[in-house]
């Protein structure tokens, strides 16, 4: 197990390393100086260059990108063109939440969606089962910053149940939460439901069935445990687009989020903070696709990591 994890570990390097050299590319192919940016309208000819020249914009593209890659080795992603603060710091200060939603979106996701799949796999082709498809097929079709407006329309223009944006209290995560999990909760929902059908007809299934085991203890303790490796994958990769779709969520209820910090770095040119958040983004999809992977010999012990 352990010289699988370090293997695995080892292999974030090409990962981050194609990160790191895409998002340089295409920030660099998009129009706009960010000199130009910073300088403001009435900068002079002089005032951007000293700019470029300040920040190594001047540089060729092949001196500026090894630059960037030798200082994120050592955590350092220079300084924000826009607010002049280090790029390490705003990513800190912005991962905090981001974090706290993509959890607390996956919580309501992985209820959902269990128990949606759960029961319609228990009453296959029933009013439930295609009612909740149904759902999750609208669901899995709607777009997230759509959702949220929607929710925001309804619940807190219309009813004033809840916040329509901010932070300061878990009202103001309930909204954001379901809007990013509800595509996730779909997806979810659909997997439970396929992988319990095809375990229930399994033959371990009856025979717990005929020796008097309580129905829900056969669908909890037999059926879902062995129907867990593709719901797993399906746990990690939903978690990990969360914090990619965490960037309109975070832009719709205006939260101090990362994906709102990427948006404002990409209106405004800024390099540095885009590269940042995108290393740090793609890292964590990584690590968690990882501990998906260890997860796997927790529900199943035949699997082994030699």
């Amino acid at each position: 197990m352990l010289r699988y994890i370090l293997r695995r570990i080892f292999m974030l390097v090409p990962v981050l390393f194609g990160v790191t050299l895409v998002s340089f590319s295409l920030l660099h192919l998009v129009p706009g100086d960010p000199a130009e940016v910073l300088g403001g309208q009435e900068a002079t000819k002089e005032d951007v260059e000293r700019i470029r020249r300040e920040y190594g914009l001047d540089r060729p593209l092949a001196v500026q990108y090894l630059r960037f890659a030798a200082n994120a080795v050592r955590g350092d992603f220079g300084v924000s063109i826009q607010s002049r603060h280090p790029v390490r710091d705003l990513l800190l200060q912005r991962l905090a939440f981001t974090l706290q939603l993509s959890l607390a979106s996956i919580l309501v996701a992985s209820a959902v969606g269990l128990l949606a799949g759960v029961v319609s796999s228990t009453r296959p082709y029933s009013l439930f089962d295609a009612t909740s498809m149904l759902g999750a097929l609208f669901g899995i079709s709607m777009p997230i910053f759509w959702l949220g407006l929607l929710l925001i329309l309804v619940f807190a223009v219309r009813l004033h149940w809840l916040p329509s944006g901010g932070t300061g209290t878990l009202l103001h995560l309930i909204l954001p939460a379901i809007a990013l999990g509800g595509a996730s909760a779909a997806v979810i929902a659909r997997m439970t439901r396929a992988s319990m059908l095809e375990v229930v007809q399994q033959d371990y299934i009856r025979t717990a069935r005929a020796k008097g085991h309580r129905e829900g203890v056969v669908i909890l303790r037999h059926a879902l445990k062995n129907a867990m490796i593709p719901i797993l994958t399906v746990f990690g990769l939903e978690f990990g687009s969360m914090l990619g779709g965490a960037v309109l969520t975070e832009t719709v209820f205006s939260l101090p989020g990362i994906g709102r910090l990427l948006v404002e770095g990409i209106f405004a040119r800024d390099y540095p903070v885009v590269q940042g958040a995108m290393i740090l983004v793609g890292t964590t999809f990584v690590l968690v696709n990882l501990l998906t992977d260890v997860a796997y010999a927790f529900f199943d012990p035949r699997i082994r990591y030699e």
